[in-house]
């Protein structure tokens, strides 16, 4: 059994600062005081304790509140992508077999038709109605259901128990340390694992979250630089928008600002090396949706000797490279521990999660002689060019380098000759041309992977992690 993590951070401290959003601060008493209320206004509405409900909703204070309240309740919570169609979203809804969904009232329009549903507004206007607020969980409570994002078939509804969240909160602590005094700001999207595990890790360690309702690269900077914050978590794209602020500016991070929590995938080794320059210290890190976030995380010591690894595996944590026989080949990254979940739901719900005990990720990667993993690329975005592995990322990797390029996202098209042939989009920050881009590549790359054609462009398709969805590139072609 755990406790009740809602209860016991406010009994260990209650008066401490433990979210604060657009001015407002409320301290984990206040947190608890305010998602018992909304527990029992729920109760009130109908939703029973145990019972599968979606939440729909940005990020803010509201939300967070409705999340911990159907904690309280031991509701298994279907945390929706707001940034989803009606049609992907009544998919999920079916296929969770939901009956009710909680819905920020700034969301309204985007819920599907014919759902039954309960706005935040209405919630809060609620009566309330006694409930057994109970202090233990269970270590295999399904506390949050994650959609994947599909990038093959239909998505699949990831299930992510207490001990899964609490597993992977307690070994990244071991990795990264803990003070009373840090600050996490989150701007990631709160429907996402790398949101909502920001939540968890504040109720298990005790630290402020500094919530933001969407990115906003100009003062989440300055609050890197003035050390309002200590940590944040970013993917690549962001990282890159923030430094720009920075070196426009000409800022550099607060001495007591700690490290950038670096996921979404590889980081081009440029930007890395930037953010040094600025006093921010990157941790690259490996994980998914099916891990409850971080597997690997590469150790703060370790940042720039290892550029470009995504670490060793977190404490608790074993990954293999499937039939791999040495350092350095290439294979299928399974990954095995109490973060991995147990299952899905809907119509993948018999499908094992595992194999022999392994979660089998579709990642491309390789262990290096010490151990440490570095992550080549997603397999269904492999390039087989005239016989030759071509990974986007590696290709990706190599235009970020260059002066002019400020995004980029590398697939693979038909070729008669070779098979596939990859072809790069840039979203550029200055001027260039395109054969100066790919003389560039010509440059760092073996002939058969530098792209054939390069296509500028003003954005890249990303989802709501802001990862790039190279599938849906040659969308751009049309």
């Amino acid at each position: 059994m755990y406790p009740n993590w809602i209860l016991q951070r406010a009994y260990l401290t209650p008066n401490r600062v433990g979210l604060t959003f657009e001015g407002k601060q409320w301290t984990f008493r206040e947190i608890k005081e305010i998602s018992i209320l909304r527990a029992k206004q729920l109760n009130a509405l109908g939703i029973e304790q145990g019972s599968r409900v979606a939440i729909l909703g940005e990020n803010d204070a509201n939300t967070v509140f409705v999340m911990y309240a159907c904690m309280h309740l031991q509701c298994e919570m279907v945390i929706l992508n707001r940034r989803l169609t009606k049609r992907e979203l009544a998919y999920q809804i079916d296929d969770a077999e939901v009956g009710t969904v909680l819905v920020n009232d700034r969301d309204l329009p985007l819920l599907p038709e014919n759902v039954n549903f309960i706005l935040f507004s209405e919630i809060e206007k609620s009566a309330w109605k006694p409930v057994e607020i109970r202090k233990e969980w269970s270590l295999d409570q399904t506390v949050s259901i994650m959609y994947t994002s599909g990038t093959t078939g239909f998505p699949k509804g990831v299930r992510q128990t207490a001990m899964n969240h609490q597993s992977n909160a307690l070994a990244s602590v071991l990795n990264i340390g803990l003070s009373e005094n840090d600050v996490w700001l989150c701007a990631v999207p709160l429907f996402h694992i790398s949101g909502f595990s920001i939540l968890v890790r504040s109720l298990l360690y005790g630290n402020e979250v500094k919530l933001y309702r969407k990115f906003d690269p100009e003062p989440i900077a300055e609050d890197i630089a003035s050390g309002r914050v200590t940590h944040i978590s970013l993917v690549a794209v962001m990282l890159e928008r923030i430094l720009h602020v920075f070196e426009e500016k000409e800022l550099r991070a607060s001495p007591s600002f700690k490290l950038v929590l670096a996921g979404g995938g590889p980081f081009p080794i440029d930007y890395l090396k930037r953010a040094e320059e600025r006093g921010m210290r990157v941790l690259q890190t490996y994980g998914m949706t099916e891990t409850s976030s971080q597997t690997a995380t590469l150790p703060a010591e370790d940042a720039l000797r290892k550029i470009g690894s995504a670490g060793k595996p977190l404490f608790f944590n074993q990954i293999k490279i499937l039939g791999a026989e040495g350092p350095y080949q290439e294979g299928e990254i399974c990954i095995r521990g109490p973060h991995v979940t147990p299952g899905y739901v809907g119509r993948f719900e018999h499908n094992p999660s595992m194999i022999d005990g392994w979660l089998h990720t579709g990642d491309i990667g390789y262990l290096d002689e010490e151990g440490y993993l570095y992550v080549v690329d997603r397999r269904s975005d492999l390039i087989i060019s005239g016989g030759e592995n071509v990974y986007p990322a590696e290709v990706e990797n190599v235009l970020m380098g260059h002066p002019a390029v400020k995004e980029a996202g590398v697939c693979g098209i038909e070729d008669a000759t070779w098979g596939q042939v990859p072809i790069a989009f840039v979203v550029l920050k200055k001027d260039a041309s395109i054969q100066e881009i790919i003389e560039y590549c010509s440059q760092h790359l073996a002939k058969y992977k530098v792209p054939k054609k390069v296509h500028i462009v003003d954005a890249l398709p990303r989802n709501a992690s802001n990862k790039l969805m190279r599938r849906k590139l040659k969308e751009l072609l049309r």
